[in-house]
C-alpha cells in the first residue's frame, strides 16, 4: 500500500514466499527457526491455512503467504524493487496485482485500499490484466459479486 495506494502506517507486512505445493514444511520450519510465531501450533496453522504468522525481532507482525498458484508465480515475476527508505529496498508486486490480491481477499479494509490505489494510480492501471488475473480466482471460490464491485469502482 505504501507504494501504490493510500499509505497506512501499520506495524505489519504481508509477504508471499513462493513455496509451491508439497514442500512448504521446509520453508515454514526455516522461518520459525528465525522468527517468533504469533499463534500456537504455527507450523500446523501455516500448512493448513497457507499463511505463516510470525513476528520480527523488532516487533513487526509478518503474514507470510505460502504461494503456489500460477497467479502468485506471475505476480512475483512482475514484482519490481521499491525504495521505502535509505537502505530499505524491497521487491513489491505491481499495483494491478495488489488490486487482485485485495479483491480476492474481499474484506472491507481491502476494498477501501483498492479505492485508494485506483485514486492514486488512475489511468495508468492495466485493467485487462486485472480482469484476466482476478476472474479465474473469483470463479474458483464462486464469487460473482467482487468483479461487479471492482468494475463499478473503475467506472466511478
Amino acid at each position: 500500500m505504501q507504494r501504490w495506494g493510500e499509505p497506512r502506517f501499520t506495524r505489519d507486512a504481508d509477504l508471499t514466499l513462493l513455496t509451491g505445493f508439497g514442500g512448504e514444511e521446509v520453508f515454514v520450519r526455516a522461518l520459525l527457526a528465525k522468527f517468533q510465531p504469533r499463534v500456537a501450533d504455527a507450523e500446523e496453522f501455516a500448512l493448513k491455512a497457507r499463511v505463516l504468522l510470525i513476528r520480527s525481532q523488532h516487533g513487526v507482525d509478518l503474514d507470510v503467504a505460502l504461494g503456489a498458484l500460477p497467479f502468485e508465480e506471475r505476480s512475483i515475476a512482475r514484482a519490481s524493487d521499491y525504495d521505502f527508505a535509505a537502505g530499505c529496498n524491497l521487491p513489491t508486486c505491481s499495483a494491478e496485482d495488489l488490486i487482485v490480491h485485495k479483491a480476492f481477499a474481499g474484506r472491507d479494509r481491502d476494498w477501501a485500499d483498492i479505492r485508494g490505489i485506483i485514486c492514486r494510480q488512475g489511468g495508468s492501471l492495466d485493467l485487462p490484466l486485472i480482469r484476466r488475473e482476478l476472474g479465474p480466482l473469483l470463479a474458483a471460490k464462486d464469487d460473482t459479486e467482487s468483479m461487479i464491485k471492482l468494475e463499478s469502482m473503475f467506472a466511478g
